[in-house]
């Protein structure tokens, strides 16, 4: 039994109202702020008790440092925080110390997220000793009890951080996290430092400690098709803002914020023979703007193809235009327009580039065929060199037409949306496709970038 009974299952576990945070620009000798980074700008949103609530979003959109608001890591410029009934927003940390055991957080670098001069056994055991709980057996029964419960031997209390690969790692943080028994779990990119094989353990461990402990997660991620998988509802973040929060299945099926229709025309089917079922790939041309200097109104209108005046001088207001659907946008897809026969911008025809899934489709199988024909090809010729004359050169192919060649300009035109620069993170499901163009930095405060020596991703 619950020691509050006032409160009813039904009321939300967490409830967070217009969050802001404001990260300084401070120059000169004086060290006077100049401007500022707006990482989280005014978000609202709850998460129900046993549910899990996916966040995705290009890099530098804000996740990590809403993740680390929520759970009180960083001190909010605004807005306001409930957990449980309980206003968490400005408490000390001596405040903050009794609520550590019914919010914990799983970090996304599982290198950097263990002290390497301590033992597993130590780092597991530490939030026992910091809230002083003696648990029943004895605390080395009970860490090689959490160990089991993760999948790791009760043997590795003794070892050191640097004798286990990225996804032991990342276990170890996960059974620190579920030492005291939480109520909510943070959990920032908690795969995107890891292999694909290991991605799938981490996720069903994941899945099967919150039907065996009743957890209530908020998942941070940018693989669409890990939250996907995990998530009961999401919310996709732009640019500091929570642009649509809907159910997994009405999000997927039917989008309508415009972002949210590019993230999806990004996923990759990994099915050939539902090739011929994929939509057309929109690809947003330009850059993220800059958290600096969000661009006024909606802030998605420099990069969206619905784009009117009215959005570059009103900021659409997160609404619910379905049941449990909310969207900011004054031209949804899929829903009734907002602001209709508004003018619509000159730059808007030129802000995407659409792409047909038969031309990408045609593609890989012409260069699959081609590819199959000249392994063939060579097999074959050197089976007859090597019967009639060994020492005969087997000819270099031929080179391609100059037709053929990709103009440079256009490829680089198209890039945004199709890949993501080297060391930003991949939207796309499988870790190769990016969904919406190169992210422009890392995460304020929350470093999206890989770890150093850790696993490719994409793999």
């Amino acid at each position: 039994m619950t020691n509050e009974p006032t409160r009813t299952d039904s009321a939300p576990l967490l409830r967070v109202e217009g969050l802001v945070k404001h990260f300084p620009i401070k120059k000169g000798l004086l060290q006077r702020q100049v401007g500022a980074v707006k990482a989280v700008d005014g978000i609202d949103f709850e998460v129900r008790r046993g549910e899990t609530l996916g966040v995705v979003g290009e890099s530098g959109c804000g996740k990590s440092t809403m993740g680390r608001l929520i759970t009180r890591l960083l001190e909010p410029s605004g807005g306001k925080v409930e957990f449980d009934g309980t206003d968490i927003t400005h408490l000390s940390t001596g405040g903050m110390r009794p609520l550590r055991r019914d919010i914990q957080m799983i970090f996304q670098d599982p290198y950097g997220s263990l002290n390497p001069r301590h033992t597993i056994g130590s780092i597991v055991s530490a939030p026992f000793r910091l809230q002083g709980v003696e648990p029943e057996g004895g605390l080395k029964k009970e860490v090689q009890g959490l160990l089991e419960r993760v999948g790791l031997s009760p043997e590795h209390y003794n070892r050191y951080p640097h004798e286990f690969s990225g996804g032991q790692r990342q276990r170890i943080g996960i059974a620190r996290a579920l030492a005291l028994k939480p109520r909510l779990v943070v959990a920032d990119e908690p795969v995107s430092a890891l292999d694909v094989s290991i991605q799938a353990q981490v996720v069903n461990l994941l899945d099967d400690l919150q039907d065996e402990l009743g957890l209530t997660y908020v998942i941070i991620a940018h693989d669409l098709s890990v939250i996907r998988h995990v998530s009961d509802r999401i919310a996709v973040m732009y640019l500091g803002k929570i642009v649509e929060l809907a159910d997994r299945t009405s999000l997927y099926e039917a989008p309508m914020h415009p972002y949210t229709t590019a993230l999806m025309s990004a996923v990759p089917v990994p099915d050939p023979r539902r090739r011929g079922a994929k939509s057309e790939r929109i690809l947003l041309k330009g850059d993220v703007p800059s958290p600096i200097a969000p661009p006024s109104g909606c802030r998605f209108h420099t990069r969206c193809w619905k784009a009117t005046q009215v959005c570059t001088v009103q900021e659409p207001p997160l609404l619910e235009l379905a049941p449990g659907r909310r969207v900011a946008c004054h031209h949804p897809e899929n829903a009734p327009d907002q602001v209709p026969g508004d003018t619509a911008l000159a730059s808007a025809g030129e802000a995407i580039e659409i792409v047909p899934a038969t031309k990408a489709s045609n593609v890989e199988a012409t260069e699959t065929g081609a590819g199959e024909a000249a392994a063939s090809g060579a097999v074959a010729g050197a089976v007859a060199s090597a019967a009639v004359e060994p020492a005969v050169k087997v000819p270099s192919p031929a080179k391609a037409p100059a037709g053929d060649v990709t103009d440079p300009a256009a490829g680089r035109e198209t890039v945004a949306g199709a890949e993501a620069d080297a060391g930003a993170d991949s939207l796309s499901g499988a870790g190769t496709d990016s969904v919406a163009g190169p992210g422009t930095g890392r995460e304020a405060a929350g470093d999206d970038g890989p770890s150093e020596g850790g696993p490719a991703k994409g793999a």
